[in-house]
């Protein structure tokens, strides 16, 4: 105990190797704690555990993609997971830029709607 105070201890681990060798790396600019893993063979250097912007956490983009794919709109999929709709656009913009050959492996069903959503 310090100061009266309880000093809480959290066990950090990279969420990318599950290396526990994390140190601090400063904060970012809306305030959050910023890690860094000091495996070598990590593929992510720097992380964090709390995120401001929802669009930001981990996997975000692939639900954006996942929901466009099962025909929901850009209105509707900011709306359920809490992001601006403009995000949702952008995300399905550069994943058609991106990888468009990939959609080549999609039946032709689907390879039209993922390009009807990237061409709004």
């Amino acid at each position: 105990m310090i100061g009266g105070f309880d000093m809480v201890y959290q066990k950090v681990k990279c969420p990318f190797c599950g290396s526990e060798d994390v140190s601090l790396f400063g904060k970012t600019k809306s305030g959050t704690q910023r890690y860094i893993c000091n495996n070598v063979e990590c593929s992510h250097k720097t992380f964090q555990l709390e995120y401001k912007y929802n669009a930001c956490k981990p996997g975000a983009h692939e639900r954006i993609i996942e929901m466009a794919m099962n025909g929901s709109g850009t209105r509707d999929t900011g709306r359920a997971l809490h992001i601006s709709k403009d995000t949702v656009t952008a995300v399905l913009k550069k994943r058609k830029n991106s990888s468009f050959r990939s959609t080549r492996s999609f039946s032709p069903n689907t390879r039209e709607l993922i390009l009807k959503f990237t061409m709004r």
